[in-house]
């Protein structure tokens, strides 16, 4: 047979083998993987869940694409994924679905992974995937149990409405009735739907499970349907059975439904116990317990409660404020019901409490004062707001008086003029007079003046006489002194001084007057007949006394100035040594030379502090020498030249010293003083009778060749230009005294100066154009004319420039330029009043540079003084209080607030009365201090910078009062009313955002600054 190639049948059977061989091959693979899956399958049963992952990969990565084996392999792979928590569980469920849409394991996957997420309490995630599950897929059972858990994951993540959906079909089922039927019912409850809530919850009220809670909730819908009694009832026997947290919420119950039947004595402790929500109670829980204790007339208590209501603005609030400012009321604490009633009448909740408040507010502010406001802006308010108001004619006569009461006399002559009547009229020519002593009281005298020419006008004897007498003193003060004489004269024609103690002084004002005017003698004649009279404080009878003998002494009458002086000496009064050294002068005058050299050998040696001393010294030197007792005169001039470098007579004490030499043939000593004065005191005239007198020595000596050589290296002798220096500087002079011109005086001084730079007469010239600029406030020009002549030593002109120099820097607060100046002056003053100028500038300026131990030096050198003028001491003292302040002394600072604080008025007793308060506070003794800011509120609020610093320390002192309101009410409202100070309302907000901070960890009611902010932020 032969064989015949056919290609066909060769492909086949090719075909056929291949397959055979692949199938073979297949088989045997697939045998391998199904035995790793079941593998796999046992481990994922038995929990091994990591194993049985790899070996599940291994088997997806090997199986055939798109075959069961591979989607069964995958599908456990996402579940032992699940299982584990791998953070890519969630994808490889995802990527099962996609890959498998058709797999019958989809369904089961969504519903496993929704179980594993639902056993581990992740509702959010447990909720995701059975959303993704088809009931319609699920068996009978399996759609019960999805209910169920959808049902418990809505209502763990607040979906009430969609959880009571679920749980709905199942409150009759054998396996999820009972708690179907719990969650359904708490579900109602929590939704405010009472009656379903109440009829479901009863029907497993005995279930062991959830008795207690439904046992609350059912007390809790009982209370909210009114069945108050019910509650007391049932709330009473259940609150032992149940834990502490249902204990609180029960004990709430109880006592809220005591205080709805007004048994407020009972609900006490129950509202007591109450823990409130996270150990944080409410404003509502706040009003409850201190209304019941209010009831109670417990009114500390009522208070304690009341005052932690706060941040908040609702019928509540506005009852709790009222009743609030009642409690205070009956405790006699009336600033505090003052500001509880303004809260309350600033809400209109209520219109009655709101009006009743208002009317409560404006009293109050009447008789206490108003931190805040102007009274008698609140009482013309309240007649505006309340026109038909029972108490309008009674709020209607308190407004002039608020004004008054309040020392605001402005105001009241502002109201006082829009409403004329016979009774205003006169009571404005009253006030008038306060409003003139206020504007004396600040120094501004030419405003003052035209009230007292206006309250003359009262026909009240007593107020006519008051404004005679101030409007006398006034023009006194502004050195009208002929105009004031006149008026103090008149005065004193209807006055018996002698016995009316406001007038006592009228009679050594007319003495002053004349004395002013030089009228010596009718002066001494004032001062005799007020000295006579009784009753006058030491102080001012020793400046009679003084002024007495002055007047006796001007008119040569030295034995009467003696006897007057010496009254002043033997007491020991103000200015003794002024006295003593007085009553020496009068003793040469009358050459009776050891009576005056042993008075005034007493001002040398008597007397600690004396600015006397040197011109004691040098009239006693003077006196020795004209007795020939040379020694006695060196030993004069030596003690001065040595215990008073800076003293005004230094140069004249040289010249006269080296007289004396010469007078004894000492030419070498008298040549060595002469020139010492020409180094030390150039241009000076004793430096000129120096160089004359040194002249003489030189001829005498026969040495003219020295002296030219030495006249030359003296710059302000110029022989040849000497006589024309004089002329010219004589006619300056001239005009100096004589002209009206002011021009006319500068160009002729001007003239001078440009000719003579260095002339005879420079530092008079210069001094001379210093005092024109500075008389006419041009102070510029006049710093250049007066640092000429303090360039050189201490001469005639240099006390009065340094003087003058120093208020201009003074008044530039250019204290760095002032203070050498101010201490040049204490050293070389010659007058007390220019020594005190120096020192208290010295003081002040010290303090504004901050170098507050100098200040404080200055201060107590001036206090050490035996008589001082009243505000000058008040300056010193106030200047250690703040100064040993700034320093952190704190003890010291006290002891001399206290001292000012007693003796002191207006501004500097504000402020001493606001550190009192402020270390007050600073010690804890809170309600002392609030005493003291209540007086300077009450007395003081004119001085409004302090009267508002004080109220921060009233506020942190309610605050360690434990009286929360008060605290934030005084802090909200100098925020509110005070913007103009910075500084204040900054201090202000601090201490508000601390309290309520602080509030907000037991208060939930109150919202602390930060999450304010935050909650604005994301409402915006």
């Amino acid at each position: 047979m032969k064989f015949v190639y056919n290609r066909k049948l060769f492909l086949f059977i090719f075909s056929f083998f291949i397959s055979t061989l692949v199938f073979c091959q297949q088989s045997i693979i697939d045998a391998s993987i199904l035995t790793d899956f079941n593998n796999a399958l046992s481990l994922f049963n038995n929990k091994s869940y990591a194993a049985a992952q790899k070996t599940f990969v291994k088997v997806k990565e090997n199986a055939i694409p798109n075959s069961n084996l591979k989607a069964d392999a995958s599908y456990y792979d996402a579940m032992c994924a699940v299982k584990l928590n791998q953070t890519e569980a969630d994808k490889k469920v995802l990527n099962f679905v996609e890959e498998n849409p058709t797999s019958n394991k989809k369904n089961k996957a969504f519903f496993n992974v929704g179980n594993y997420y639902f056993a581990n309490k992740k509702a959010a995630y447990s909720l995701k995937w059975f959303q993704k599950v088809n009931a319609d897929q699920l068996s009978k059972e399996n759609r019960k149990e999805l209910n169920f858990k959808m049902g418990y994951c809505f209502l763990t993540t607040k979906n009430l409405t969609l959880a009571k959906e679920r749980f709905l079909p199942l409150i009759n089922d054998a396996k999820y009735g009972n708690d179907s039927r719990y969650y359904y019912g708490y579900i109602a409850y929590k939704l405010e739907d009472y009656g379903i809530a109440e009829s479901t919850l009863k029907e497993i009220a005995d279930n062991e499970s959830y008795r207690a809670e439904i046992s609350y909730y059912l007390l809790d819908i009982s209370f909210k349907a009114g069945k108050f009694k019910r509650c007391i009832d049932v709330g009473t026997k259940l609150i032992g059975t149940v834990r502490q947290k249902e204990q609180s919420e029960i004990s709430k119950i109880i006592g809220e439904s005591y205080f709805n039947l007004k048994q407020y004595k009972e609900a006490i402790p129950y509202l007591k116990g109450y823990k409130g929500k996270k150990g944080k109670w409410n404003n509502t829980d706040f009003y409850q317990l201190g209304y019941a204790y209010f009831k109670q007339n417990d009114f500390e208590n009522a208070i304690n409660y009341f005052n932690k209501i706060i941040d908040e603005k609702n019928a509540i609030a506005q009852n709790a404020y009222y009743h609030l400012g009642e409690c205070y009321l009956n405790l006699e604490q009336k600033t505090e019901a003052l500001n509880a009633f303004k809260t309350a009448s600033e809400m209109d909740f209520s219109e009655d409490i709101q009006q009743d408040a208002a009317l409560n507010y404006a009293k109050l502010s009447y008789e206490e004062g108003n931190p805040f406001r102007n009274v008698s802006d609140i009482l013309q308010e309240y007649l505006k707001k309340y026109p038909k108001s029972k108490a309008y004619n009674e709020i209607n006569e308190l407004v002039v008086s608020s004004f008054i009461h309040q020392q605001n006399y402005k105001g009241a002559l502002e109201l006082l003029s829009k409403k004329k009547s016979e009774e205003n009229i006169a009571l404005a020519l009253e006030v008038s007079l306060y409003r003139g002593i206020q504007l004396f009281n600040n120094k501004k005298l030419k405003e003052a003046l035209p009230f007292f020419t206006e309250s003359k006008k009262s026909e009240s004897p007593e107020i006519n006489q008051k404004a005679q007498y101030w409007e006398a003193e006034t023009l006194y003060r502004l050195e009208n002194y002929k105009e004031a004489l006149t008026k103090f004269i008149i005065l004193n024609k209807f006055l018996n001084s002698k016995k009316d103690k406001d007038f006592v002084l009228v009679e050594y004002n007319i003495g002053y007057s004349y004395f002013q005017l030089k009228e010596y003698e009718k002066a001494a004649d004032a001062f005799e007949n007020f000295l006579k009279t009784e009753a006058i404080e030491n102080d001012v009878k020793d400046d009679a006394r003084i002024r007495l003998g002055d007047s006796y002494f001007a008119t040569r009458n030295y034995t009467k100035a003696i006897d007057s002086y010496k009254n002043v000496v033997d007491e020991i009064g103000s200015k003794a040594d002024y006295a003593q050294y007085q009553i020496g002068m009068s003793y040469g005058f009358l050459n009776n030379h050891e009576a005056k050299i042993k008075a005034l050998t007493n001002v040398v040696n008597e007397y600690q502090i004396s600015s006397l001393k040197d011109d004691a010294l040098y009239q006693l030197a003077n006196t020795y020498t004209k007795l020939k007792d040379n020694e006695k005169a060196h030993l004069a001039y030596d003690r001065l030249l040595e215990k008073h470098p800076k003293s005004v007579f230094l140069p004249k004490a040289l010249v006269r010293q080296g007289l004396l030499y010469y007078n004894d043939n000492d030419n070498e000593k008298a040549l060595k003083k002469f020139k010492l004065t020409t180094s030390k005191f150039p241009n000076s005239p004793d430096a000129f009778e120096a160089v004359a007198n040194a002249r003489n020595i030189y001829i005498d000596n026969g040495n003219l060749d020295e002296y030219l050589k030495w006249i030359k290296t003296l710059k302000f002798i110029n022989i040849t230009n000497s006589d024309i220096d004089n002329t010219t500087f004589a006619v300056a002079e001239k005009k100096y005294f004589e002209s009206r011109d002011g021009n006319e005086i500068v160009n002729s001084l001007f003239k001078y100066i440009r000719t003579f730079p260095e002339g005879i007469h420079k530092l008079k010239a210069n001094f001379y154009l210093g005092e024109i600029y500075f008389k006419v406030k041009e102070f510029e020009k006049a710093i250049p004319s007066y640092k000429v002549v303090l360039e050189e030593e201490q001469n005639e002109f240099s006390e009065e420039s340094l003087n003058k120099l120093s208020q201009i820097y003074l008044q530039k607060e250019d204290f760095s330029n002032a203070l050498p100046l101010l201490d040049r002056l204490e050293q070389e003053a010659y007058t007390t009043e220019n020594v005190l100028f120096a020192q208290s500038n010295l003081m002040k300026g010290y303090y504004e540079t901050e170098a507050y131990d100098f200040a404080i030096e200055y201060a107590k050198k001036i206090l050490s003084r035996d008589k001082l003028d009243l505000s000058l001491e008040h300056d010193a003292k106030i200047i250690i209080a703040r100064a040993s302040y700034k320093n952190e002394d704190f003890i010291t600072s006290e002891e001399y607030y206290t001292e000012i604080e007693r003796i002191a008025n207006g501004e500097l007793k504000a402020e001493a009365l606001y550190y009192s308060a402020l270390f007050k506070n600073q010690q804890k003794d809170y309600e002392a201090s609030n005493k003291v800011v209540q007086k300077l509120i009450a007395d003081y609020s004119a001085y409004k910078y302090w009267a508002v610093k004080s109220y921060v320390i009233m506020g942190k002192n309610y605050y360690g009062l434990k009286d929360v309101y008060q605290a934030t009410f005084v802090l909200e409202n100098i925020i509110k009313n005070f913007k103009q100070y910075e500084d204040i309302v900054k201090q202000a907000q601090k201490e508000l955002d601390q309290i309520k901070e602080n509030e907000a960890k037991t208060n939930n009611s109150v919202i602390p600054k930060k999450t304010e902010i935050i909650k604005k932020e994301n409402d915006n």
